[in-house]
């Protein structure tokens, strides 16, 4: 299994920014998959879930109404579309597979929100 997050960076306050996460060496289409992120000094905290054909998706109330999770089951991608930035969403952003009692994560891409 492989995971490899990109697209983080530096936007400024009320920007918007795009996540990808290429999976590789498992069925993608499959699985659910979900995004979490990790802020300094804190716990890693889930951010957004999609189920294996992307019918159903579910947020944590922080990122409500402002990140959108997608996925492209022919291309092994999942996206975390990222509106209305604000400077308590900076971390590090990781995807992640579980399959059965496994976790499977992403390196992570960082994302910073400042002016």
């Amino acid at each position: 299994v492989q995971l490899v997050e990109s697209g983080g960076g530096l936007v400024q306050p009320g920007g918007s920014l795009g996540l990808s996460c290429a999976a590789s060496g498992f069925t993608f289409s499959s699985y659910a998959m979900s995004w979490h992120r990790q802020a300094p000094g804190k716990e890693r905290e889930l951010v957004a879930t999609i189920t294996s054909a992307g019918t159903f998706r579910n947020y944590a109330d922080s990122v409500k109404g402002r990140f959108t999770i997608s996925r492209d089951n022919t291309k092994n991608t999942v996206y975390l579309q990222m509106n209305s930035l604000k400077a308590e969403d900076t971390a590090v952003y990781y995807c992640r597979l579980r399959r059965g009692s496994a976790d499977y994560w992403g390196q992570g891409t960082q994302v910073t929100v400042s002016l």
